[in-house]
């Protein structure tokens, strides 16, 4: 009874799309796919993450890779961008303050560029014409007139001093030391001989007027040096004329044309005064020039370089906010460098060599980046909160505070940031992010959470259709008739082990789409029907099922020990399912109980051979807790008992198995033999009623092809717990093989119901006496335990006696 009662129908072990739902021909006939399918939870929250402008509301979008999570957001993302301003250039010029600390310049798009190009045009001319002011007949010509006059006057006063000298009897000199006062006579210097011969008055006279000259004379070179000075000063200020001339004419148009920007008239004036100050620099120079292979000997050319603009940024071809993804998002390509060049073995570097990051890039639009990524590269993941936290972006040689010695470097003036930055990863980093760092869930305050699952609507049947029209379509693949995408569907369904729901996962559908195009095509088909998706599907698993094929050849040689045949008391057919990389199959392992005298317990063999799991554990403990609230309220829990999955040697995990366990030691305890052929699969709880458990298609099926390869038997069948029946999504040979009566499927709720199947003798229901039906399980059961009991108190009473 307990097996007809429980029996499934085929309608109940998978869900069926009908191909009639569908009024096209092919699924080129369908309009594209427009938005997300089934993500209406993490549609709300990016809407919400990019309206809002507060600071930290940046998103994190989390979801199982294939989601359409980065798909998603990037088509919003530009969508959204495309109404929105194109944001400003940015321009770094040289620091004429701080030579160390180039200052930006910031302007409206497009017209970074014009700058530039302005820039580079000026001083193209700078370097033409400065140069020539210095070389140019009119500065000659009135340099000559300055330094003529000036020694024309020098002249003056030194022929009059020598006219002075002479009339006192002194000529004037000019030795390695300069001038000397020497004195005559006759017309002929005196020498030291002849002024010793002197009488004392002639020596004192001469002395007083050899003083008198030599204090004219002082005075005569003070004004020579006084008149050099005015002489020089006129040069310097018919130079510094001639160049205020010519830079007034030649930014004057750049002055009129960007007087709206005070950044760059700044700019411009800081050029002016620079300029001015380096005049000594553009005179012609007489040393040699001596060029060599890297470096030159003797005057260098002037150099105008540090006048140029550095075009940071330019936004001149956006259309709309920029939407950058970084793929690679070490610190440099995020926060930008400053590049270096060797010369003569040392490096250097200046304003122009400072180069843009994807932030910079970003700045005013939207920056995504794949939260792994970021992780694994050094210095990125706390550099990113630090310009988040500060709202500007600060171009740093990360680097520096790991050298010996500290070098110099560039400090850029910090640019400042209006960007929203949205981060893609998995839930597991969503979640230890949001733990361990306390920063996080200050600048990441949005979270947007792609399902993998959605449910099963007939607007979420038609979407689907649509964006296999869609992929088909983008990607010139064969269309697909209504069989086609009925079956498509129903693998979605499949995916998720839920009727009632499909997979998110988009990445294996549109690997399905194409895997089955390709069968078609080679068929020779103009469309793709039930049957391509279906050699698709097969066509994939016999890629990844070499291991499931080979303990299926051992448990056919009978290596691997599996009855699908017969009774046996203590042994029951569990099914676990092995998992290898995105291929999963179930297979049947004999799990066997004992029991014998003793008050050890349950012995959990697989956890004292440490093969067992903490999940496993808990599943077996919670056997005890059963046995002993159903058979131990009016004696103690005499029990010994040892469970094993045979022929086990890797680890077990998980708590499917602990109902299995449970029908072996009521077998082995009532003595009543499990029929071979059903396989059980369902955890238990401590009031014996059956959980549900997952892998229930891989584990229906893993057994099924054990009894089909041994002989189906039709009365062969898998249990499992009724809350299950929802999950299942069997392959049509199942199916087919269940609806012929050569197969079964049983759901059920409770042991009770499960040990009737298994036994075909009644479970029993506790009388209120706290008696059982005599002859039903768990009557046998009571009756053994009673026995134990008393046996052991017998027993250690008489070991008592002696």
């Amino acid at each position: 009874m307990a097996r007809k009662k429980n029996r499934l129908q085929p309608k109940d072990l998978c869900w069926h799309c009908d191909p009639a739902l569908f009024k096209f021909k092919t699924t080129a006939e369908l309009p594209p796919l427009a938005g997300t399918i089934g993500q209406d939870r993490a549609l709300t929250a990016i809407d919400f993450g990019l309206g809002i402008g507060n600071h930290g509301f940046n998103l994190f979008v989390l979801g199982e890779p294939g989601t359409g999570r980065s798909s998603t957001v990037k088509k919003i993302l530009r969508k959204r961008a495309a109404d929105q301003p194109v944001p400003d250039d940015w321009c770094y010029v040289h620091g004429f303050e701080d030579s160390f600390r180039p200052a930006y310049i910031r302007l409206p798009a497009g017209t970074g560029k014009d700058l530039h190009k302005d820039i580079e045009g000026l001083v193209g001319r700078l370097t033409e014409r400065i140069p020539k002011i210095f070389e140019g007949k009119d500065y000659e010509e009135r340099k000559n007139r300055i330094t003529e006059d000036h020694q024309e006057k020098n002249k003056n006063r030194f022929q009059g001093l020598e006219q002075e000298a002479n009339s006192g009897g002194f000529i004037l000199q000019r030795t390695t030391s300069g001038l000397v006062l020497v004195p005559t006579k006759d017309d002929h210097p005196l020498s030291q001989k002849d002024y010793e011969e002197l009488s004392e008055k002639e020596r004192q006279q001469l002395d007083r007027r050899g003083d008198r000259l030599r204090n004219r004379l002082n005075e005569v070179i003070e004004q020579v040096r006084e008149e050099e000075k005015r002489m020089h000063a006129g040069i310097s200020s018919l130079e510094q004329e001639l160049l205020q001339a010519a830079l007034d004419d030649l930014l004057a148009d750049l002055e009129g044309e960007y007087a709206d920007f005070p950044q760059i008239v700044a700019h411009l004036d800081n050029v002016k005064k620079d300029v001015s100050a380096r005049i000594d620099e553009f005179r012609p120079s007489s040393e040699p020039k001596l060029v060599f292979p890297g470096f030159r000997v003797g005057g260098e050319e002037p150099s105008f370089d540090r006048y140029r603009v550095n075009l940071f940024l330019d936004n001149s071809a956006l259309e709309g906010a920029p939407v950058v993804y970084e793929a690679n998002p070490t610190y440099f390509n995020l926060f930008g460098r400053i590049e270096h060049i060797i010369q003569m073995g040392s490096a250097t570097t200046n304003f122009s060599m400072i180069k843009p990051g994807a932030l910079h890039r970003a700045n005013g639009g939207y920056l995504i980046l794949d939260c792994r990524e970021v992780l694994v590269n050094l210095f990125s993941y706390e550099a990113l909160k630090r310009c988040i936290r500060n709202r500007e972006i600060k171009i740093e040689d990360m680097t520096e505070q790991y050298r010996l010695i500290a070098t110099v470097s560039l400090k850029p003036e910090p640019i400042p940031l209006n960007c929203k930055v949205i981060i893609i990863g998995t839930p597991q980093l969503y979640y230890l992010l949001h733990r361990f760092d306390a920063d996080f869930r200050k600048f990441f305050k949005v979270k947007v959470d792609f399902d993998r699952m959605m449910d099963n609507t007939p607007e979420t049947v038609e979407s689907y259709a649509q964006f296999i029209s869609a992929r088909c379509r983008d990607e010139d693949l064969v269309p697909f008739d209504p069989t086609g995408v009925a079956r498509v569907i129903e693998h979605a369904a499949r995916l998720v082990e839920d009727q009632k729901r499909f997979s998110s996962c988009f990445i294996d559908l549109s690997d399905l789409i194409r895997e089955s195009s390709f069968y078609a095509a080679r068929d020779g088909k103009k469309k793709v029907g039930h049957r391509h998706v279906e050699a698709a599907v097969e066509a994939k698993a016999f890629r990844s099922n070499k291991v499931e094929e080979r303990i299926q050849s051992l448990i056919e040689e009978g290596t691997l020990l599996v009855d699908t045949e017969g009774k046996v008391a203590g042994q029951v057919n569990g099914l676990s399912v092995y998992q290898l990389g995105d291929y999963s199959f179930g297979r049947p392992s004999r799990v066997t109980a004992r029991t014998y005298l003793g008050r050890n317990g349950l012995v959990n063999i697989e956890r004292e051979a440490k093969l067992s799991g903490p999940i496993h554990d808990k599943g077996v403990l919670i056997l005890t807790g059963f046995l002993g609230d159903r058979f131990a309220q009016d004696k103690p829990f005499s029990l010994a008992a040892s469970i094993c999955f045979e022929q086990s040697y890797a680890g077990v995990e998980g708590d499917s198995a602990s109902s299995t366990e449970l029908y072996a030691l009521l077998s082995a305890l009532s003595e009543i033999p499990i029929d071979q052929g059903i396989a059980v699969t369902g955890s238990v709880n401590q009031r014996g009623e059956i959980q549900p458990i997952g892998g229930v298609n891989e584990k229906i099926e893993g057994f099924y092809a054990v009894c089909s390869a041994k002989g189906l038997t039709g009365s062969q069948g898998v249990i499992v717990p009724r809350a299950n029946i929802k999950n299942l999504m069997l392959k049509a040979e199942v199916v087919d093989a269940v609806r012929k009566g050569r197969f079964h499927v049983w759901g059920i709720s409770n042991v009770d119901e499960g040990i009737e199947i298994l036994t075909e003798i009644p479970a029993g229901r506790r009388r209120a006496d706290g008696t059982w039906p005599e002859k039903s399980i768990n009557a046998l059961v009571d009756q053994k335990l009673t026995k134990m009991a008393e046996t052991l108190r017998k027993f250690g009473a008489g070991r008592g006696n002696k």
